[in-house]
């Protein structure tokens, strides 16, 4: 068999609104949890309060997430400022020349 090989090269990661997105979706898992909870006996009957617990768990990650994206798109602006600092130090003042 052929090793497969590109015939060009992988376009670069679509950056969008990650902290938007991370924190909508925490809101919409904790609206679930909440229009959930008023039921739990009826989840509670069927044996399905694994569904409540999962909006729950659901919130818990994605404020996990908002903190991890929002240090991410930091360290992100960070690093462009410093490159666009030294860009416009020129080249005497990068590592190595």
């Amino acid at each position: 068999m052929a090793k497969w090989t590109p015939k060009h090269e992988a376009p670069e990661p679509l950056e969008g609104p990650v902290v938007a997105t991370i924190t909508g979706g925490t809101i919409l898992w904790f609206a679930l949890f909440l229009v959930q909870v008023p039921f739990y006996g009826w989840f509670d009957d069927r044996g399905i309060t694994s569904w409540i617990w999962t909006c729950l768990a659901g919130a818990g990650l994605g404020l996990i997430g908002i903190w991890y994206v929002r240090k991410r798109d930091a360290a992100i602006k960070r690093h462009a400022a410093e490159q666009a600092a030294q860009a416009a130090q020129g080249p005497e003042a990068q590592p190595g020349a």
